[in-house]
This record gives structure tokens, sequence and C-alpha cells, in this order.
């Protein structure tokens, strides 16, 4: 069991039986009054965001989510394997329950399959991974003001903005939980 005033971002329970992960969460103490903790929380299964408050002393069931370590095999009809690491198990998984980050993960990469009590309901991927840019217009010289970006297209298919000087057949590295260029690798 876990009260609200332990919450704490990332800490996941259940609420209504659904099972929730704190995205914020502020403990606040008016002057006149009791105290009571206001809380942002997502659904990890639907995404769906819920502001709420609740009394510090108030107590949920504390809601394990499993990461497995699995690979990214290959994709058929709408349909992602994923291969276990210790029992070379592969494990289908729908694209709906990929997320947008997956849009950054290629073949034969390691990724966390995220379940709760057996049912999948995410896939994580590294925090930061290195492609290759396939396809960017050339950037020229004298042409940018303060930060001028463009866009360019990556080996797994995904759109990301990169600075004027990375050019096709660059490796780069991407922050796959905000989707932005990093650094040139």
């Amino acid at each position: 069991m876990i009260t609200a005033g332990d919450f704490r971002n990332g800490v996941t329970f259940e609420l209504d039986g659904q099972v929730v992960q704190v995205v914020e969460f502020q403990h606040v103490k008016p002057g006149k009054g009791a105290a009571f903790v206001r809380t942002k929380y997502k659904n990890v299964i639907t995404g769906s965001v819920v502001e709420q408050s609740f009394n510090p002393t108030a107590k949920f069931p504390t809601a394990y989510i499993e990461r497995k370590d699995m690979q990214y095999l290959y994709e058929d009809s709408g349909l992602y394997y994923f291969m276990d690491m210790e029992t070379y198990e592969q494990l289908p998984i729908e694209k709906e329950k990929l997320g947008p980050a997956f849009a950054f993960v290629k073949e034969n990469m390691e990724v966390k399959v995220l379940s709760y009590k057996g049912n999948v309901f995410g896939v994580e991927p590294p925090y930061f991974v290195e492609l290759k840019v396939t396809q960017t217009d050339p950037g020229f010289k004298g042409d940018t003001a303060t930060n001028a970006t463009k866009p360019a297209t990556l080996e797994t298919g995904a759109e990301v903005r990169v600075p004027l000087f990375i050019d096709e057949g660059d490796m780069i590295r991407i922050d796959t939980r905000t989707g932005e260029y990093m650094e040139r690798a």
C-alpha cells in the first residue's frame, strides 16, 4: 500500500481498478483547512491524463509493472514480434500498444516490454538511439538565423528536425523520450 503523501513522479498504483502512474504531484498546505496532495496521473493502459487532489493519508494498492528486456525482431501484417533474451520465446504485440517512441526502434534493437499482471501495455525503447539519416535537404551556407533546422528522415522512417550541417548518411543520436536530435554520432 502507498499513501498519497508518499507520491513521487513515476510511482504506479491502482485507482478504481485502473493502473495509473504519477506524472506530477504537489503537496499543498493552505493557511486554513487540511493539507492535500494535488496530483496529475496517467492511466498506463489508455494513456489518458487526469488531475485530482487526494488527502495525504489516502491509501492505494501499489502496482508493480514488469519491465522485461526483449529484442525487436520484425513486423508482419500489423503485429510486431519481440524475442525474450533468456528463453528465446517470441511475443507478438499490436501496433496500438507500442507508443510514439517506437518510431525510433530498428530491427534487432533491445527494448523493454512493459506488462502488468501478464498484460502487455507498452514498449519502452532505450533513452538514446543512434540512427542513420536517409533523406534530408542540403543546408546552404549563410542560410541561418539562429538555431536553424531542417526536416530529416531516419532509417526507421521517423522524421526529426536536425541542424543544417547534417547530411544524408550521417549517424545522429536521438532522445526517444522527446523525439529530438541530440548530437552527431
